[in-house]
């Protein structure tokens, strides 16, 4: 109340009123009152009380009397309820106690009552009033969307009243108002109008109406909406307690929940904080407005102060932090009675919710917005394992230079916020990253990153973890979640262990057709290792090929020149210009690598049911067609787009490829293709995805129908190619030319006609074992040595045994893909360190491996199935051998039961007695393994085991014991040669070659946890601890293998979904998704019968090694150009060269060269060759070499010397034998079932 006293102004007075009067201007004025009477300002054209007294004690009088008047009423009803409840509960005792004295009189006092005709009313208005209390009820608990539009409603216009106030405050406190003509107070009357009604529903609704009416909105109803009806009656306005308005703040976050704004507890805590300290702090700051601007009543108001509400919001501030400037304080003396009890309160709330509320403020996740798609601009999420390393490695491939313009921005989503350095990390990439905190197994985090816009979700694995098993299940989780969201988004997920693809199988909406893929990790990294057992070296270039390396120039003559030349290709599609239109894959390959200087190995096709199949170099019976997609290896994306852009009339006599560009003449082919355009892509880039083929596509040439390819994922493997005349043995001539005419010269259509035998020879060979010795010997093919065919009863059957089994027998698995055999049991391939020792294993590959009944499980399986792949003979598969303990391999020997060849050695592989029991010395490859790598905190110590046994193996020394050995050249004979001429043979006559004679030279390759631990496998190389692993001599020379570079293989996935497909058809040895799901069903091989379609799967490419020294190529191998050789093996042999393992040394002069060797990719035409250079070539199958064991040489050979020891199961000499005793004959007997 604004107190007007002698001498002072009163504040905040408008033009309407005057707080001075003064009587003497007025001398014909009826009011006549003292100096000390004038409270109240008025004006004449106002009609207010002529004795201009205050009426504040009206207002209060009013809400008072309401609140009191109410209160009594309810509680006078209480107390008469309660006494006629008592006195009828007393009368019907009364009447009961009656009928059990005189049971006889209330019968004879009438018939008894029907008890429904007493309840009938009360029922009746129980039930009416009971309809509108929950009618009620329903309507203010915002049950219902009328209900949540009423709740909002009033508080809204609570904080509208309160906005009213805050203009008033400016006014006096009371003073004379017309409502006709005060716009605020006719908005406050409506207002109040609206809380009446909303009070009447809020009573009706009820439970308890004494609680009712004690309640905190109940109590600002009773001090604002009654003061309002007066001042429309006495024409006056009282500012008065309606600052309570702002206690309605209160339920704010009521509010905002109805709302569905607020969500999580914390948000919904700090809210209720804020609300409550705000509404407090500003009820108070209303009533010492009040007080201070009216004064003491008992004081007759003369103690008053011009306060402004704002003034008195300031005032509580520094008084609740008790800092009290004293600049502003309390005057009268309810203020200061006020200002004692509300500091008491005050900083106890001020101490407690401040705090709260600030570090709630300060908890608030930095990274919890959400993201704001741009237009015309992808966006993918990636989560998982989010660390500074997997973030680091998927972002330096992803964003790599060699890929174009990478139009995607790349959302992270973890539960835990960044450090500093992961931090640092994204504000650098701050243009292509965005970072949210949250989890994908909160829908509300996976709407905030617009999961359901995004073109793709990546999942990061842990590849480290100690339990994979649980870290895949994790991952699963997170599959189901998203695709419970959103079943159409596309998912590139990693996984550890193969077992664990099969649960997402299970996953209704996972579907790879529409791009979902899961890179297994244990099953890519068994598969390159598997791979470099066949073709040492292999694993290093096929990782580089998949990774984007940029290049690095080096002017010295060094290995890491040529090494990190060949780093710098990569793999890349793009669209087939339509000059390659009806030319042979050969002719087209052959002509992109002279002409483009591109190298072309495998095309896209696609059938009629929109199926695609990815050709690794078909034969000639592939043509291309328009809008062929082709796999190229290249060391960037601009060169890629020659092969589009190639014009026959344009570019013919253009020898510089860098002008091969768009020409003129293309604009009009354009026009039949519009959509070709800028397709150039890293087998990454999402501009080409398979649903943008164009229907016109490649098709298998051939008289009749051929037969279907294999179908891996979104394609075959390779198709059935047809051998040529010259690979095709008499019998299978002889057979074809009693087919009808139509049939005779579709080889596809012949291999399907014929029996399963004919795929292998039906006849023991003729020619003598020294014609076989002519021929060269096979390497690591157990049955060709003449020594063994003659002397040794211990070594596996020969191939009339093998090759002419009966066709109802099973070799091969169900898909075809891989060599099978009856489950056998642990304790038959067993081999004692004795029995080891009896059978001089050659040509073989050692697998070492550490583990224990503890340790996760490494899936043994992945590396045993590429080796044993059916494009290989049988008598071509190496012998494997497994050193570790027994306890482990029986855990992984389910997976292993149904494959041939393949024994355990008991013992640890730091043993050099088990080593030397199965002649290490002489083995094609030993692969080191370890299972307890992650069971290691410190990273340094995790590949400790696999560095032991790598440094104790090179550090053996090994006897010439074993002789001079018969062997053959380090490579193959190519497929269609004349194996029965030595003119034609590769190897002319014998070549003597020794045993080894030091670990150092025995073919290695250790897998690593820990990149850097690299640097412990070789003490003779110069590698920094910091260098990079692809930069090392041991990754290099393909002596050691990290998971660590499967990471690319993400980025590279997404950008283009034939990438896993193609790289799982190069290691894996052929796993198809039907096979995916057989090993779901029963966790192991189903064995098959050979019919056409399976035989017809063997049928295709598989990596080899070609040795220069001596063969067909040997005139290029001293000095020749590599793009000689290419063209030579395309053309002769329909062999694919694509890069060379060449030893260290090679450029030195120096007489005593290194062994070890590094791997080219993709040489240029022109560079120079070296005797000792071993090609990686891609080869047909060969249908002949069953045919003739001791005139073929094995596909693939160990590299790791320029000459090497026959591949072989080597006897020992008769003269020793005849001493052995009968036990040895046993341990010999047993020894022939095992490797079978």
């Amino acid at each position: 109340m604004l107190v007007v006293a002698e001498g002072n102004g009163s504040y905040g007075s408008s033009s309407r009123m005057s707080n001075n009067i003064n009587l003497n201007k007025n001398p014909d004025s009826s009011i006549s009152i003292s100096k000390m009477d004038l409270i109240i300002p008025f004006s004449p054209d106002v009609p207010c009380d002529n004795n201009g007294q205050r009426m504040w004690w009206a207002f209060l009088a009013s809400s008072m009397v309401t609140f009191f008047g109410g209160l009594f009423i309810i509680l006078l009803w209480r107390t008469l309820k309660y006494l006629w409840t008592v006195c009828c509960h007393c009368n019907i005792k009364h009447k009961e106690a009656q009928k059990v004295n005189n049971p006889m009189n209330s019968q004879a006092d009438g018939p008894p009552k029907n008890p429904n005709d007493k309840d009938d009313a009360p029922a009746s208005e129980v039930g009416w009033m009971t309809s509108v209390k929950d009618w009620a009820g329903v309507m203010i608990s915002a049950q219902t969307l009328t209900g949540r539009v009423l709740v909002v409603l009033v508080f809204a216009l609570s904080i509208g009243a309160l906005g009213i106030y805050f203009i008033d405050s400016s006014d006096p406190i009371e003073s004379c108002q017309n409502f006709y003509k005060d716009f605020t107070l006719q908005i406050d009357m409506a207002f109040n109008v609206f809380f009446l009604l909303y009070f009447g529903l809020r009573f009706i609704a009820a439970n308890d109406k004494l609680w009712f009416w004690l309640e905190v909105n109940s109590v600002v109803d009773f001090f604002t909406v009654p003061p309002v009806f007066v001042s429309v009656y006495l024409n006056r306005s009282w500012l008065g307690l309606r600052f309570l308005r702002a206690l309605r703040l209160i339920q704010f976050s009521e509010i905002l929940q109805f709302l569905n704004i607020l969500k999580t507890s914390n948000s919904i805590k700090l809210v209720n904080l804020c609300s409550i300290f705000i509404s407090t702090w500003l009820t108070a700051a209303g009533f010492i407005h009040l007080v201070e601007n009216s004064g003491d009543p008992w004081e007759n108001f003369q103690n008053s102060q011009p306060l402004s509400y704002w003034e008195c919001v300031y005032l509580l501030m520094v008084t609740m932090s008790t800092v009290g400037y004293g600049d502003v304080y309390a005057r009268t003396t309810l203020g200061r009675l006020f200002m004692v009890f509300f500091i008491l309160g005050g900083l106890a709330m001020f101490a407690s919710y401040v705090p709260e509320i600030i570090e709630l403020i300060g908890n608030r996740k930095k990274y919890g917005g959400s993201y704001s798609a741009v237009n015309g601009r992808k966006h993918i999420v990636v989560c998982g394992h989010i660390t500074l390393e997997s973030v680091s490695n998927f972002l330096k491939d992803f964003l790599h230079k060699d890929r174009d313009d990478v139009n995607v921005e790349i959302v992270f989503l973890h539960n835990i916020s960044p450090n500093l350095e992961l931090e640092a990390l994204f504000k650098r990439h701050f243009t292509q990253v965005e970072f949210y905190q949250g989890s994908v197994l909160n829908p509300h985090d996976l709407a905030r990153v617009k999961i359901e816009s995004a073109d793709a979700c990546l999942i990061l694995a842990n590849k480290y973890c100690a339990d994979p098993d649980a870290e895949d299940a994790s991952n699963i989780m997170r599959v189901i979640s998203i695709k419970n969201y959103h079943p159409k988004i596309r998912i590139i997920t990693q996984m550890l262990q193969y077992h664990n693809k099969a649960h997402l199988l299970n996953i209704p909406s996972w579907n790879w057709k529409e791009g979902d893929d899961a890179i297994c990790l244990a099953e890519l990294k068994a598969g390159f290792i598997a791979q470099s057992c066949l073709a040492q070296g292999l694993s290093t270039m096929l990782a580089n090929l998949f990774s984007m390396r940029s290049y690095i120039k080096i002017e010295e003559d060094t290995w890491q020149k040529y090494y990190l030349e060949g780093v710098a290709n990569e793999m890349y599609t793009e669209y087939l210009s339509s000059a390659f239109v009806g030319l042979s894959f050969p002719t087209v390959c052959e002509l992109c690598y002279v002409k483009l200087k591109l190298l072309l190995i495998a095309v896209e096709y696609k059938s009629e049911q929109r199926e695609s199949s990815i050709l690794i170099n078909p034969g000639n019976h592939v043509k291309m067609q328009e809008g062929t997609l082709g796999f190229f290896i290249a060391s960037d994306a601009k060169e890629v787009k020659r092969a589009f852009f190639y014009c026959k009339a344009c570019h013919d006599d253009i020898t510089d490829p860098k002008r091969i560009k768009k020409c003129g003449c293309k604009r009009i082919k354009e026009k039949v293709i519009p959509t070709f355009q800028n397709r150039s892509i890293k087998l990454a880039n999402s501009m080409a995805v398979p649903n943008t083929l164009p229907s016109v596509l490649p098709v298998i040439e051939c008289s009749t129908t051929a037969i279907p390819l294999v179908n891996n994922r979104k394609g075959s493997l390779l198709p059935p190619a047809p051998p040529s005349q010259s690979r095709l043995s008499l019998a299978v001539l002889n057979r074809a030319r009693s087919l009808p005419g139509k049939y005779r010269y579709c080889p596809s259509t012949l291999s399907s006609t014929l029996t399963p035998t004919h795929f292998e020879d039906e006849h023991p060979s003729t020619l003598s074992p020294k014609k076989k010795q002519r021929n060269g010997g096979m390497r690591n093919s157990p049955n060709c040595s003449p020594k063994m065919m003659r002397h040794d009863p211990l070594l596996i059957p020969g191939n009339e045994q093998i090759e002419n089994m009966d066709a109802n027998v099973k070799r091969y698995d169900s898909t075809g893909m891989f060599h099978w055999c009856p489950s056998k049991d642990i304790e038959k391939v067993i081999l004692t360190r004795s029995e080891a020792s009896m059978t001089v294993l050659s040509g073989h590959v050692v697998v070492c491996i550490f583990g224990d009944v503890t340790s996760a499980l490494v899936g043994l399986r992945n590396l045993v199935m590429p080796l044993r792949a059916s494009n290989f003979h049988y008598h071509e598969l190496k012998p494997i051998v497994f050193v570790g303990s027994l306890d482990y391999l029986r855990r992984e020997w389910e997976t292993l039961h149904n494959f041939p060849k393949v024994s355990i050695l008991p013992g640890t592989p730091l043993s050099r007695a088990d080593l030397r029991a199965v002649n290490i010395n002489l083995c094609d490859m030993c692969v080191i393994l370890s299972a307890n790598q992650n069971n290691i905190d410190d990273a340094s110590l995790q590949d400790k085991e696999c560095i032991l046994a790598t440094l104790n193996i090179k550090s053996m020394q090994f006897d010439d014991s074993i002789g001079v050995l018969q062997a053959n050249s380090q490579g193959f004979t190519p497929p269609g040669m004349d194996r029965s001429s030595p003119d034609n043979s590769p190897v002319h006559g014998l070549v003597r070659q020794a045993s080894i004679t030091t670990g150092s030279n025995i073919p290695i390759i250790t897998e690593l946890v820990n990149d850097s631990n690299v640097q412990f496998l070789d003490q003779d190389d110069d590698d920094d601890p910091d260098t990079e692993l692809y930069l090392t001599q041991p990754f290099a020379c393909g002596t050691a293998f990290a998971i660590s570079v499967l990471d690319s293989l993400m980025s590279a996935t997404y950008f283009n979904d034939n990438i896993l497909t193609l790289i799982r058809t190069l290691v894996t040895g052929g796993a198809t998704p039907e096979l995916e799901g057989l090993l779901a069903e029963e966790n192991a091989l189903r064995g098959g019968y050979s019919t056409p379609q399976t035989l017809a799967n063997r049928d295709r490419c598989r990596v080899a090694q070609l040795a220069l020294y001596d063969g067909p190529f040997a005139d290029l191998g001293d000095g020749g150009c590599y793009g000689d050789l290419f063209c030579k093996a395309l053309k002769t042999y329909n062999m694919l060269c694509f890069g060379i393992y060449r030893l260290r040394d090679a450029h030195l002069s120096s007489s005593s060269q290194c062994t070890k060797r590094y791997v080219i990719t993709n040489p240029p035409y022109e560079f120079e060759l070296v005797p000792t250079d071993l090609i990686f070539c891609l080869m047909q199958f060969d249908h002949n070499a069953g045919q003739s064991r001791a005139s073929l040489s094995h596909s693939s050979h160990s590299s790791h010397s320029s000459s090497k020891k026959s591949s072989s199961v080597h006897s020992i000499p008769a003269t020793n034998r005849q001493n052995r005793s009968s036990k040895a004959r046993e341990a010999r007997d047993k020894q022939k079932n095992i490797l079978r």
